[in-house]
């Protein structure tokens, strides 16, 4: 018999992540990708509402055959002054044919730990060779997901941590460590050697804007504002570009607009993962997320939830 939503209660950050394991999250994304695709999931954009001191409440929804979920979420930039986290949420689940509710997941940790799977979705479909070295640009929340995501997916990788500040990189590198991971400070330019550059930054300039290489993928996370950019012209004219919501990315990713995008260029990421427009070009994947990934979180954690 399905619970009422009081006989529910929220689970914790690490209740939330312990059902969403980076290895069937990452394939929970690849199956809600190509059902996005299909029109069997429906993520209409998301709606933004204003809080005061600059915070905004976001409602995220998406349904699908077997399940529907609302992520809504708070962000409080000036939180960080009071001692509190900047993002506060959950993210509800509901049956997909009564309505009834299924599970109340934490909201930060969702939306962390499934950006990083799309990130790790997008090496494993279109990186030419399993990664040994990567380079990571920023220093924040969705930074230490990435390399746990890292840690867990590729094991022995050499993560080089790149920051505006030696110091937030040094901090970074201090409490960030995983088991199974080498993971370094960096500063100047991207070793030759790295074969994947990761940026997760809130940059209003480019980060990084090398002469692309097919040996060399370029994930970008961050820059989810028009007025953001963390790779320049040089690396996105010269890459075929795949994108994890082209409609979304209209409007939200600065850098591909910024550079003058032709967007009728850009595949999907349903595309990559059917290897639709794929060349012996350079790569470069444009994430920002779209509730799409949440449904499949919420999949990948009732999934979880099932004895075996």
């Amino acid at each position: 018999m399905a619970l009422t939503t009081a006989a529910l209660s929220m689970l914790s950050p690490a209740e939330t992540a312990e059902l969403l394991p980076f290895a069937p999250l990452c394939d929970a994304i690849a199956d809600a990708a190509r059902d996005y695709a299909a029109g069997r999931i429906h993520s209409p954009e998301r709606q933004v509402l204003p809080l005061p001191q600059n915070g905004v409440l976001l409602s995220m929804p998406a349904t699908a055959g077997d399940i529907g979920i609302h992520k809504l979420v708070n962000v409080c930039p000036g939180n960080g002054t009071l001692g509190l986290p900047t993002i506060h949420g959950v993210v509800a689940a509901y049956d997909g044919a009564t309505g009834a509710p299924l599970a109340i997941l934490d909201g930060p940790t969702v939306t962390g730990r499934r950006t990083a799977a799309v990130s790790m979705l997008a090496i494993r479909t279109l990186a030419r060779r399993p990664p040994q070295r990567v380079a990571l640009f920023g220093t924040g929340k969705q930074a230490a997901y990435h390399v746990e995501a890292l840690a867990s997916l590729h094991p022995g990788i050499r993560v080089d941590v790149h920051g505006r500040r030696e110091k937030a990189c040094q901090s970074f590198w201090r409490t960030s460590g995983v088991a199974g991971i080498d993971l370094r400070p960096a500063s100047g330019a991207v070793d030759p050697a790295v074969d994947v550059v990761i940026t997760l930054t809130t940059s209003l300039v480019p980060v990084y804007d090398e002469a692309p290489r097919p040996d060399r993928l370029l994930v970008g996370v961050g820059a989810f504002k028009p007025e953001m950019a963390e790779f320049g012209p040089t690396s996105i004219h010269g890459s075929d570009v795949f994108i994890d919501d082209p409609a979304g990315a209209r409007h939200e990713a600065g850098d591909l607009i910024q550079a003058g995008f032709d967007w009728t260029s850009g595949r999907s990421l349903a595309d990559a993962l059917d290897a639709v427009g794929m060349t012996d070009r350079p790569r470069l994947f444009k994430s920002v997320g779209c509730a799409a990934w949440d449904l499949a979180a919420a999949r990948c954690a009732l999934k979880s939830r099932i004895p075996a």
